[in-house]
């Protein structure tokens, strides 16, 4: 194995930046996706992620630049997208198209290095120690600081930290959904890899629809949305499974922003995340 494992401060939460856009017909200040971005970073967050196929690094690139210092910016690659059709795309994760991405990103970003690069998706052509092997490459010249994976198998995991240590896996966790429990975390504590939670409100679902009394009573207790519950529950898994956690919910409101991050204090009794734990299985 190549290198050391890099350690970087993430914070208790992070900030997805997948749905942002230019809003240049919304004049409301509560969404406009600058002033979300330096919210975050107001509020303390130091990781933002986001990824070529979001395709808003220049967005994320320009409003990071003044306060380049104070964040954690990740991104990813490997998807190519076949039109806006969504689910269709191919994965290129072989070390040419490592390269082409990753100057690609720098390039949109206004960066000259990125501090977490991820592969999105696992490929099913290229083996993964080609993979990182590459990506470990953008480490040796500078460009990159730290390796993460995303959509992959637990299996995979180990064999790309043969490679080059890997410092953060980024899949989805929330409580109703919880797959990753199964393999992938228990491989990600082994190999001390922080695990980045994307979608930990289930894409707001949790937040609008919440399908459970249990979720709704334990709002009502401590004074906050189910969404809310949702989230904390999703920062309350470190203690359950001995791995370090860091959720990473999006938004495109100011206002839903400060909501998310009040989540970091909001306590969970042990009753309650019992109640909770049943949910998902």
């Amino acid at each position: 194995m190549r290198g050391e494992v890099v350690r970087m401060e993430l914070g208790g939460q992070g900030f997805g930046a997948m749905r942002l856009r230019e809003r240049d017909d919304d004049p409301d200040p509560d969404r406009d996706p600058v002033a979300v971005i330096h919210a975050a970073l107001d509020a303390g967050i130091s990781l933002v992620d986001t990824a070529d196929a979001y395709r808003n690094e220049e967005l994320v690139g320009r409003a990071v630049r003044s306060r380049r210092d104070e964040l954690v910016l990740a991104s990813k690659f490997g998807l190519v997208w076949h039109g806006d059709v969504a689910g269709d795309f191919d994965v290129r994760a072989d070390p040419a198209y490592v390269r082409e991405a990753a100057e690609a990103s720098l390039r949109r970003l206004g960066v000259d290095v990125i501090d977490l690069y991820y592969l999105h998706h696992r490929s099913e052509t290229t083996p993964i120690e080609d993979t990182v092997a590459a990506m470990a490459e953008l480490v040796d010249r500078g460009v990159v600081r730290a390796l993460g994976l995303s959509n992959v198998t637990a299996e995979d995991l180990r064999r790309a930290h043969a490679v080059h240590p890997i410092t953060a896996l980024q899949e989805r966790w929330s409580l109703l959904e919880r797959d990753i429990e199964r393999e992938l975390v228990p491989a990600a504590a082994d190999l001390g890899v922080t695990i980045v939670a994307h979608s930990p409100t289930d894409h707001g679902l949790l937040h609008r629809n919440p399908d459970s009394g249990a979720v709704v009573d334990i709002a009502r207790a401590h004074d906050v949305t189910p969404g809310q519950v949702a989230l904390a529950w999703v920062h309350h898994r470190n203690r359950a499974h001995d791995v370090e956690v860091v959720p990473l919910p999006g938004t495109t409101s100011v206002h839903h922003l400060h909501a998310n991050v009040a989540t970091q204090d909001l306590e969970l009794t042990d009753e309650e995340l019992r109640a909770l734990n049943t949910l998902g299985g």
